[in-house]
């Protein structure tokens, strides 16, 4: 065997060279390379990089960068800078422009400064060298920006001002670019030719920001067709980047302009922005990623101990510059420690410009035939990416966290939180539990409502509008009668659906639902709803809060209520609902309560208990760890409530122990009625990953584990 594979001629299919096949491996990288970074929780635009690196000339060797390489990366270039201005918060930058300025001043010059003088003091680079790569370091992409969202912090002043900034050192970076690669495509340097050169930059800025807009909303009101428009806003952007080409500039700088003028036409949550946002996350800046990683010969930096000395220094360099532009920041502003830190977090990740400026810059021959940025910096970019974004990540969840109870120690953000009037949906599909969950949601409900309670049937299967129909009627029929037997209303709802996980979440947007309450079966496992293994897909696919119950005896039969809440619970939004919630179940049904949690969650919970004069009987209990739960099996008995406050795995206090919940429940209270609240989630926009901002990232357990050790060893330093 070993023979036979060494007699193959390995050359003869490798490189592919064949169309198809390329477009089959690409798309393959496409597919998978976000799949196996996210389990890493790495960024998508890292993983399409090295991706690029394994099947590349230095790799493997399967594919040869061709003209579609060349094209397509062209076009993803383009529309990464076209993007990062249409993403850009413009109502942010003009609320506080002033701050904003002062802090993209800061962000912008001080790297500027450092880089040059590393640059050519260190590495011994050029004077334009040095000033190129240092405007790498002046720009930044906000690819931390969900865990703010997810905190619920993003009207917050630092987080505007370094959005703010953002759109300045951005702009003053890609123009620096923009004018060194103007330089070297002209073959005059006199006087003469750079105030030609300025003043064509300044009439080409004024008429794209004067009549693009003007032909956007006369296009826009005269053509309502969806794909015309899209065409229309692709020729704009590309029109700008060739006529900015045109003048001898980056095409990038007119991309990153058009996004910047038609960012008001194209609002962030409108269709016209999925298409665009689509079709460049799914073809053309991929491509373009994968194109950028097969230049890298990523063996240089373990083979040259020079590559691996311009990487540190990029890196340290980057890092410091921006951690002092957020300090100064701080003593301009009179910020707090926190806020600092926010704005560090947010400003240290490099990505999206400094890609576009790396690969413009390695494609520019100087006079004497070496590049404008060699092979060591381009390798070096791809360690300051991957490392700058890895600090990002780990200081903006910290610096959040430690904003998040600042504020909550003054009964601030979590505490004063108003969630809409409850209104509770039960999704019915085994007939044995319905009595059960439409008690336990009348009992759940405020009060002060007689018709927030909505009885649901999914039908998954258009072509069966008999025995599931009829079911189904059947079902919620039920249901209506449990309620009016206690005298209160319920609205029933049958729906059509793709799928029951759909119909749930559509039905909760058209009826304004703040919770969905679930039932399991009774002699079947926690993993085994009536969902299946679609449960995740209703946890990713809404921010209310989701309550999972299984009651072995009738609700009004419980005599002890039993909760296990997790350290830093009160971080999450519905923080406040569930404890209210909880309380008047207990009050209803007259029993105690048993909070189970940290000293530090039991003072949020008895401030919200004394603030809102809740009248229950309710005991504390410590639990300082998660890994105590078993402990608790001692308290339970049947007729006992077994609730626990579970996170999603994009929550604010999720921690890779909770993965082994169900089994754990399963196994050791399995005998206990139980209800599984997932809390509602911070949601202040609407904002999706992208490559060019990427804002969503899987949760890994080795990655939480050492943000976890890290917050800890920090705690523990500011404690002494």
């Amino acid at each position: 065997m070993n023979a036979f594979l060494s007699e193959i001629s390995w050359e003869k299919y490798f490189p592919i060279s064949d169309p198809t096949w390329i477009f089959v491996v690409v798309l393959g990288i496409i597919l998978f390379a976000p799949i196996i970074m996210g389990k890493l929780r790495i960024p998508h635009i890292i993983g399409m990089i090295l991706a690029g690196i394994l099947v590349g000339e230095y790799g493997l060797n399967i594919l040869e960068r061709d003209s579609s390489f060349e094209l397509f990366g062209k076009v993803g270039l383009l529309y990464i800078m076209f993007l990062a201005g249409l993403e850009m918060d413009l109502n942010d930058f003009k609320k506080n422009k002033v701050k904003g300025l002062v802090f993209g001043m800061w962000t912008f010059f001080i790297p500027m400064i450092l880089g040059v003088v590393s640059s050519m003091w260190i590495l011994h680079f050029s004077l334009v060298t040095s000033i190129l790569l240092a405007s790498m370091y002046a720009s930044h992409t906000l690819i931390t920006y969900p865990i703010i969202s997810r905190y619920g912090l993003t009207r917050k002043l630092s987080v505007s001002i370094t959005i703010s900034g953002t759109a300045i050192t951005v702009f003053l970076a890609l123009s620096v670019l923009a004018v060194i690669a103007g330089i070297y495509r002209g073959t005059d340097n006199s006087i003469s030719f750079w105030a030609l050169l300025v003043f064509r930059i300044i009439a080409l800025c004024t008429l794209i920001i004067w009549l693009m807009p003007r032909l956007c909303r006369w296009f826009f009101r005269k053509y309502d067709d969806a794909v015309m428009q899209f065409i229309f806003v692709l020729s704009m952007v590309f029109l700008g980047a060739g006529l900015m080409e045109l003048v001898g500039m980056e095409g990038i700088l007119g991309a990153f302009l058009a996004g910047l003028v038609l960012n008001r036409y194209v609002p962030h949550v409108s269709p016209l922005m999925n298409r665009l946002e689509f079709v460049g996350n799914a073809l053309f800046i991929p491509y373009f990623l994968i194109g950028v990683g097969m230049i890298i010969d990523i063996r240089s930096l373990f083979q040259a101990e020079e590559t691996l000395k311009v990487a540190l220094v990029m890196t340290l360099i980057a890092t410091f510059s921006k951690w002092l532009a957020a300090y100064l920041t701080k003593l301009n502003f009179r910020l707090k420690q926190s806020e600092t830190l926010l704005i560090f977090g947010l400003s240290n990740a490099q990505a999206a410009a400094t890609l576009a400026a790396v690969l413009i810059g390695h494609e520019i021959v100087m006079p004497d035939g070496s590049l404008l940025l060699n092979g060591d910096v381009l390798n070096g970019t791809v360690v300051m990416i991957l490392f700058t974004c890895i600090i990002s990540s780990f200081v903006t969840e910290y610096a959040a966290k430690k904003m998040l109870t600042e504020e909550n120690e003054g009964e601030g953000l979590v505490l004063n939180y108003k969630s809409q009037s409850e209104r509770i949906m039960i999704p019915i599909a085994n007939p044995e539990t319905v009595d059960g969950l439409v008690e336990l949601a009348l009992i759940l409900k405020n009060p002060k409502s007689d018709k927030n309670v909505v009885a649901l049937s999914v039908i998954d299967d258009v072509n069966d509008t008999g025995g599931k129909e009829s079911k189904a009627k059947r079902n919620l029929e039920k249901a209506a009668v449990f309620a009016s037997a206690s005298d209160k209303e319920l609205t029933t709802v049958l729906r059509y659906d793709i799928n029951r996980v759909q119909g749930i979440i559509h039905t909760a947007l058209e009826y304004g639902i703040t919770d969905v309450l679930i039932g399991l079966h009774r002699k079947t496992s926690i993993i085994d709803s009536f969902f299946g293994n679609m449960t995740e897909s209703l946890l990713s696919g809404t921010h209310r809060q989701v309550m999972i119950a299984k009651l072995l005896v009738p609700a009004n039969t419980l005599r002890r209520i039993v909760v296990a809440v997790p350290e830093q619970a009160e971080l999450e939004a519905g923080f406040k609902k569930w404890v209210i919630q909880l309380s008047r179940l207990s009050s209803v049904l007259a029993c105690q309560i048993h909070f189970n949690a940290t000293l530090q969650t039991q003072k949020f919970i008895k401030k919200i208990v004394a603030k809102e004069k809740i009248d229950a009987s309710i005991v504390y209990h410590e639990l300082s760890t998660w890994d105590d739960l078993l402990i608790l099996t001692n308290q339970m008995a049947y007729d006992h409530l077994f609730v626990v406050i579970a996170p999603r795995k994009d929550s604010v206090f999720y921690k890779p122990s909770f993965d082994r919940l169900p089994s754990l429940i399963n196994k050791y209270f399995a005998n206990n009625s139980l209800l599984m609240i997932y809390p509602d989630q911070w949601t202040e926009d609407g904002h999706k990953m992208s490559f060019t901002n990427p804002r969503s990232y899987a949760q890994v357990s080795m990655y939480d584990e050492v943000n976890t050790a890290l917050n800890k060893w920090i705690n523990k330093d500011d404690k002494q």
